[in-house]
């Protein structure tokens, strides 16, 4: 593909550049890491937090890299377009370098909910009959794969690339997650959405963005900048952020719907609570919806409201939505229950990993669990420091025990980290070795608890230092229930 046609008109800054021999440029590929360069390709310098994408550029045109884009002038022998986001630039040419994509594309920001809203989104749309799928934080499923991730929103490239490939197997709906970070550096622009949901904030990610209010507007790109006007914005309508979630969407044009105990959309009215379901009355327009939901927890409950309002908003009938929540399969990892012990004691992961998502699922057990909630949790190192206490704090609150454990130390020492996490959880037990914490929340159990091992959720390692070591949170919990004799 030529240069200018990659480029579109999106960047007028260039557009006498490449109106020259160099927009007639033949573009084979398209890469942000020069060691991936190789001939014929464009290659991206981003500005980072360790290096600067820029001093690269001699090394791709090294390995054939044809041409360059970057955030400014760049001495090299290859042409270098100089744009005002670099970012942003290798999105919309990923688009249109790949082309294809599923027809309806929906995508789900917010701090927490994420995975399983696209999950819920992709399994009512498969429930009625359409070819769909989703994308995020535990990887891509759809009629022909289940491949295990690592990023909430992949890297421009590698998402068109996907995207183009899922088209290609006949995907016609797809639900991808957007994160904060995907979102601020521009990783879904390109992506033709069809509506757009947005579930709740907390704190997270406070080692990014520099205030909570940054973090919000950087969820809001999706509302203020991706999603065409007149679009649908599926908005969960209880949480404190809503209000302002509300007011960006009205004020970007688009066309809210929002669902929750307030909402206009999808109207919650009722719900009971019981050890494996809830049973929810939803009101959709003058239809009432009385629907058996087969997940614990509250928040389960809002996500499928969001998932479904989704569904609705782009076609699928509302009573095919209503039955399709009947049949929900969890995502993987959250409140997700592995086992029980032979009194019937129940054992759940969670992802939980943030000071909300934490509260959230230790008090959505709290309604049918008839003994004590324990809880088994603790932080990863190299990000945000300030939610430790927090969750400290939080976990004492809201459960009977307390087991602070490792999760992903990185390249901080697992001690430091416990203790901070120790001075706000007065009453709680340190035991490092997460297995060993695990092995002990369980030999614990009375009948009538209730275990949550939480913040690890899918992930199927421990990183440690520089190195990521086998480790699965599910697989532990079920070594214990067998050494318990469950």
């Amino acid at each position: 593909m030529k240069l200018r046609e990659l480029a579109g008109n999106d960047f007028p800054e260039i557009n006498n550049t490449l109106a020259g021999p160099t927009g007639d440029i033949e573009i084979a590929g398209l890469t942000s890491n020069s060691r991936k360069a190789a001939p014929g390709m464009l290659f991206a310098a981003m500005a980072g937090t360790k290096a600067d994408g820029a001093q690269f550029v001699a090394d791709a045109a090294n390995k054939g890299a044809l041409a360059a884009v970057a955030g400014a002038p760049v001495e090299a022998q290859i042409p270098v377009l100089v744009v005002s986001n670099p970012r942003r630039f290798l999105a919309l040419a990923a688009a249109r370098f790949h082309g294809a994509q599923p027809q309806t594309m929906v995508a789900v920001t917010g701090t927490a909910g994420k995975t399983s809203v696209a999950s819920f989104t992709r399994q009512i749309w498969a429930h009625a009959g359409m070819a769909a799928a989703q994308i995020g934080t535990t990887g891509v499923v759809s009629p022909t794969r289940n491949e295990y991730g690592s990023l909430t929103t992949p890297d421009p490239v590698a998402l068109h690339a996907l995207l183009a490939e899922l088209a290609a197997e006949g995907v016609t709906h797809a639900a991808m997650e957007a994160s904060s970070h995907g979102l601020d550096q521009s990783r879904l622009d390109g992506v033709r959405l069809a509506a757009a949901g947005f579930t709740n904030l907390g704190r997270d990610h406070m080692d990014y963005h520099p205030t909570v209010e940054r973090y919000m507007a950087a969820k809001m790109r999706l509302f203020d900048s991706l999603l065409p006007k007149g679009a649908p914005a599926v908005t969960f309508s209880d949480d404190e952020w809503s209000a302002e979630a509300i007011r960006v969407a009205k004020a970007s044009g688009l066309d809210v719907k929002t669902v929750g105990r307030r909402g206009d959309y999808l109207s919650l009215k009722r719900v009971e609570h019981f050890r494996h379901k809830q049973m929810a009355e939803i009101h959709v327009g003058d239809e009432i919806f009385e629907v058996d939901i087969p997940l614990a927890g509250d928040f389960q409950v809002a996500n499928a409201l969001v998932a479904a309002g989704l569904a609705i908003s782009t076609g699928t009938p509302a009573a095919v939505a209503m039955a399709a929540l009947e049949k929900l399969q969890g995502a993987a990892g959250r409140l997700e229950l592995v086992g029980q012990t032979k009194q019937g004691a129940l054992a759940y992961v969670d992802y939980a990993h943030k000071p909300d998502a934490l509260q959230n699922v230790l008090a959505s057990v709290r309604p049918f669990t008839t003994g004590r909630v324990v809880v088994v949790f603790g932080c990863g190192g190299d990000r945000d420091k300030g939610k430790r206490p927090i969750m400290g704090d939080i976990a004492t609150r809201f459960a009977d025990v307390v087991i602070v454990t490792d999760d992903n130390p990185r390249s901080e020492v697992p001690e430091v980290i416990r203790s901070e996490i120790m001075a706000a959880a007065p009453g709680a037990m340190e035991i490092g070795d997460r297995a060993e914490a695990i092995r002990h929340a369980v030999g614990i159990l009375n009948s009538g608890d209730t275990l949550i091992v939480a913040g690890k959720g899918h992930e199927e390692g421990q990183t440690i230092g520089d190195r990521v070591l086998p480790f699965s949170d599910h697989v532990e919990v079920r070594k214990a229930l067998e050494e318990a004799g469950s």
